[in-house]
């Protein structure tokens, strides 16, 4: 099969970058999460650290950070408006007032129930089937990988 490469007018198309597919697809993804959210008074990024806690409960600060590749500057604000909210409580360590762990309240675990309606409409959405959107998810985060490295 004969690789195909691009010319550099080619290379400068704005339908040539994987970068613009990438934030494209991500604006699209978070614009159609959105309404689906608000049901349960929630906004993304918040949706993103209770789907970590709601895998793992009473994390550190540092490790949800992490996971999410926040730093605490923009953690912190978040985690403040979910404790706010009801759903988490953030305890210091007595031995160590820096470290600072998460847990979800009963509140914080039963929106999962609720939350659970989402991934079947964010499926029929995309129009995929679950092997595919498996397989695009591993990509991405294959390519997310090696772009840490880089």
């Amino acid at each position: 099969m004969p690789s195909k490469t691009l010319t550099v007018d080619e290379t400068l198309k704005l339908d040539n970058q994987l970068c613009f597919a990438l934030y494209s697809a991500s604006l699209a993804m978070t614009k159609l999460y959105k309404p689906l959210l608000k049901t349960l008074g929630m906004t993304y990024p918040q949706y993103l650290a209770m789907l970590v806690l709601w895998e793992r409960d009473g994390l550190m600060v540092s490790e949800l950070g992490d996971r999410l590749s926040l730093d605490s500057g923009t953690l912190t604000p978040l985690l403040k408006r979910m404790e706010a909210a009801g759903w988490i409580s953030r305890l210091r360590d007595v031995h160590d007032e820096r470290r600072v762990f998460i847990t979800l309240t009963s509140a914080g675990r039963s929106l999962k129930t609720e939350a659970a309606k989402i991934p079947p409409c964010i499926l029929s959405a995309t129009q995929c089937s679950v092997p595919e959107i498996l397989s695009l998810t591993q990509q991405v985060q294959a390519l997310r990988g090696r772009l840490t490295l880089a």
